[in-house]
């Protein structure tokens, strides 16, 4: 029996996992960084225990200091959660040899579904479909090329270790291949230490559907059905739900027994997920068939992508779904218990989940760095079948160390369209300010009418590009609002503020959103209204403070609520129907200084705080738009910096190891001409 449990991790799952584990009554020890001293997973544990410093190198992947930390609170077993070391068979194998209980997969089996190409042999001898490819030794680039060549483009090159999308390029043609297989090589030796790559054909219309599986000491695997990762941004997963739409019965048997068939094959114990790359027409034809009644044949056209040792960021939905909770299943197996009989699991209702991450949909997704000036979570209490993963508080930091999720939010209701109203009524009662994030986003995906009639692929969210991800434009009772906010005319403390002896004083004031300027005119109108002078029009508005950041808003015969966060020289608005946007007050002088400063020429800076991991040219070098000049890694993250035009380098300011700030100008170009 487990008493008291190391948590070798942070964030969310580490308060996911303290949950369950206090339910059982086994104490919990948290572990931290100097950057997580504060953090909410020390909170949610009985016991917390500093690793080192900020970097994960340093800290959280220190196995020593993890060993250490549970012997000398004498913890008898360790959670590894997902990231850091939960895939780690060395870290597996010294778990047991200090004599503490694994709460994961066995070394070996870790060790035979890392490699993606040793994995996708065992799987093909197991009788699991594996996308057509080459998986071979030889690395020569010329080789791999004629590999691709062979197969047939489209192709997707992806390092055989790790996951995440991390050193996974798409190449369309031969003349794409040698540089993607560079990026490919150098972001997976970043982030595995493995540069490792196999080629394989690309699926149209892929669906990315992925098997939760367990299996126990006893020989016993079960299936808990699937979920559907399909939207995805750069290969990275943002909303999850189970079960997937568009699933006949007999496709989703046939991929529960395949995702059982290669449990069994590695040795596998414990939670586990099979992920597999599905034909979105061979499915669509097979469900079709089975509504019509006609024979539809053998399940075909899914693949066998990799395996994932350890617990999913998606596993809530599964939980929803089943009714099971799967921290509590990986404890029982570890404890020695069997596993339920696959007859007694049934699915109820639909599932979908969203991750709240701090990054910038309208830059790429850059993922973002700060402190949380606000953050409100939607209240399950005040949402049926709603479910929230946090891992931050307002007021925390979200630092460039670690992953940049702010927290999950799930909802459970019987069918799939009430699961995504609930969805959306979450996301609307979700406010953060004071650092960039894709809530907005979040909303308009999941009202996105592909993704409402299931009809989405893994290609959806890149095919809508601007639609979801940059803000709705202002309106003109929007920048009324903004400017008011960050003027102090909304909630003002006293009904004569913003007065003055001969009537109300104006305020003036630059507003900027992206790169539009506006120039704003404002005074108060009466004791509780606001009356404003747009580029977009005039704008009359009475405001009454509902409460926290909530306000009534009333012009033109129209009544709607609004949320305003201000954070210094910025303002978020959330308005009705998922609307959300920022805005900021511009200094005409600091923007008229800035841009003299840089009228010397153009610059590259960087775009987030992170590592250079590499510098591509030399000062007196001439380049043209779009070549690669610098790449850095942040977030867990590889970005590719280029040349923003033809002309010649300047200067060089930074190297290959330096830690640079967000803004840190990198490399100068010569004025044009």
């Amino acid at each position: 029996m487990v008493t008291r449990l190391l948590i070798a991790n942070r964030g969310e799952i580490a308060v996911r996992i303290a949950r369950t584990a206090r339910a059982r009554g086994i104490a919990t020890v948290a572990v931290y960084s100097d950057a997580d001293r504060d953090a909410l997973h020390v909170a949610a544990c009985d016991t917390a225990v500093r690793l080192g410093p900020a970097p994960s190198a340093d800290s959280y992947l220190r196995i020593d200091r993890l060993i250490a930390a549970a012997r000398d609170t004498g913890a008898d077993a360790v959670h590894p959660g997902y990231g850091f070391l939960a895939e780690n068979a060395g870290f597996a194998e010294a778990v047991a040899a200090a004599g503490l209980a694994w709460i994961g997969p066995p070394a070996d089996a870790i060790r035979a579904m890392g490699p993606k190409d040793a994995a996708k042999r065992l799987m093909a001898g197991a009788g699991v479909p594996v996308v057509p490819g080459y998986h071979g030794q030889d690395q020569d680039p010329a080789h791999l090329a004629a590999e691709a060549e062979a197969i047939g483009y489209p192709v997707l090159i992806k390092a055989r270790a790790g996951g995440g999308g991390k050193g996974m390029r798409l190449v369309e043609g031969a003349a794409g291949f040698a540089e993607a297989l560079e990026r490919a090589r150098s972001e997976a030796r970043s982030s595995f230490g493995d540069d490792h790559v196999l080629v394989e054909r690309f699926v149209a219309n892929p669906r990315h559907i992925e098997v939760q599986v367990f299996a126990d000491a006893h020989g016993r695997a079960i299936h808990l059905f699937e979920r559907d990762c399909s939207a995805q941004r750069r290969h990275q997963k943002v909303l999850e739900e189970a079960p997937a739409p568009g699933i006949g019965p007999g496709f989703r048997t046939a991929m529960g027994q395949a995702a059982v068939r290669a449990a069994l094959a590695c040795g596998y114990r414990g939670a586990g997920t099979v992920e597999f790359i599905v034909d979105g027409a061979a499915l669509a034809a097979h469900a079709a068939a089975e509504a019509e009644g006609r024979d539809p044949g053998p399940a075909e056209g899914f693949y066998f992508m990799e395996m994932n040792t350890r617990l999913q960021v998606e596993h809530p939905v599964t939980e929803a779904v089943t009714g099971l909770d799967l921290v509590a299943l990986q404890l029982d197996v570890a404890e020695g218990r069997a596993l339920p009989a696959q007859e007694s699991i049934a699915m109820s209702g639909h599932a979908v989940e969203v991750r709240l991450y701090a990054e910038d949909p309208a830059r790429g997704f850059l993922p973002q760095t700060g402190r949380l000036a606000a953050l409100a979570l939607p209240d399950p209490a005040a949402h049926p079948g709603l479910r929230v993963d946090a891992g931050v508080r307002a007021g925390d930091t979200v630092s460039p160390h670690y992953d940049p999720m702010i927290a999950k939010i799930v909802a459970h209701a019987p069918t799939r369209t009430a699961a995504f109203q609930r969805l959306d009524a979450a996301l609307a009662d979700t406010h953060l300010a004071g650092i960039a994030a894709n809530l907005g986003f979040l909303a308009r995906l999941a009202a996105h009418p592909p993704m409402r009639d299931g009809t989405l692929d893994t290609g959806l969210i890149a095919r809508a590009g601007a639609a979801l991800t940059d803000e709705p434009a202002a309106t003109a009772e929007d920048l009324a609002l903004a400017a008011a906010c960050l003027a102090g005319l909304a909630g003002a403390v006293h009904p004569l503020a913003g007065w003055r002896a001969w009537g109300p004083g104006t305020s003036r004031l630059q507003l900027v959103q992206d790169e539009t300027v506006h120039d704003i005119a404002l005074a108060r109108a009466g004791v509780d209204g606001i009356a404003a002078e747009t580029p977009l029009g005039p704008a009359a508005l009475t405001l009454a403070l509902l409460g926290g950041s909530a306000w009534r808003v009333e012009a033109s015969g129209r009544v709607w609520r609004v949320h305003l966060h201000r954070h210094g020289d910025t303002v978020t608005l959330a308005t009705p129907g998922g609307r959300r946007l920022t805005l900021a007050r511009r200094d005409p002088r600091a923007a008229a200084a800035a841009a003299a400063a840089g009228a010397s020429g153009d610059t590259v800076a960087a775009p987030l705080p992170g590592l250079v991991q590499s510098v591509a040219v030399a000062a007196g070098d001439g380049v043209i738009a779009g070549q690669v000049l610098a790449v850095m890694e942040a977030m867990k993250m590889e970005h590719t910096l280029r040349a923003p035009r033809d002309g010649t380098v300047a200067r060089v300011a930074a190297a290959a190891g330096d830690q640079v700030a967000e803004g840190t100008v990198l490399l100068a170009l010569e004025p044009e001409a």
